[in-house]
């Protein structure tokens, strides 16, 4: 079973791509609505490692770690997350409106079936939500 999810930004893929190079940039929008993070390693570069604490709505911190699998610069990005529950999420960019919009695809393949149907309430309307703060954070970053 697997997440597939699809958002139409306007703005570069360059530009949407930027949102996920920079560590502060990429802890303010990650995750669902109401979360926030904080990042104790965050390589940008294949075969680096993403370890983070997300902090819920509902005060409680969930550990995470993850490792950027693979990086094309400005069209993909995978991120294997190797804590429990674990998958990979494939985050593509492809040019639309003449190269002035992005759509951005978010494919999330858990490992185990079971645990993706198990968490299909949560996750489908949480990567809804993550897109939601990638857009926000690519067409109104803070200065």
């Amino acid at each position: 079973m697997h997440f597939d999810t699809r958002r139409d930004i306007p703005a570069s893929p360059a530009t949407v791509f930027a949102a996920f190079t920079d560590p502060a940039r990429l802890a303010r929008w990650w995750g669902p609505a109401g979360f926030s993070n904080t990042f104790s390693h965050c390589e940008f570069e294949p075969g680096g490692a993403w370890v983070y604490v997300m902090h819920g709505p509902d005060n409680k911190h969930y550990p995470n770690e993850s490792r950027f699998a693979e990086i094309v610069l400005n069209e993909r990005l995978v991120i294997q997350h190797v804590s429990q529950p674990r998958y990979r999420l494939t985050i593509s960019l492809a040019p639309i409106d003449g190269g002035t919009g992005t759509q951005v695809r978010w494919v999330q393949v858990f490992d185990d079936p079971r645990v993706a149907s198990g968490v299909a309430h949560i996750v489908a309307p949480a990567n809804e939500q993550n897109l939601d703060r990638l857009t926000a954070e690519v067409l109104s970053p803070p200065a």
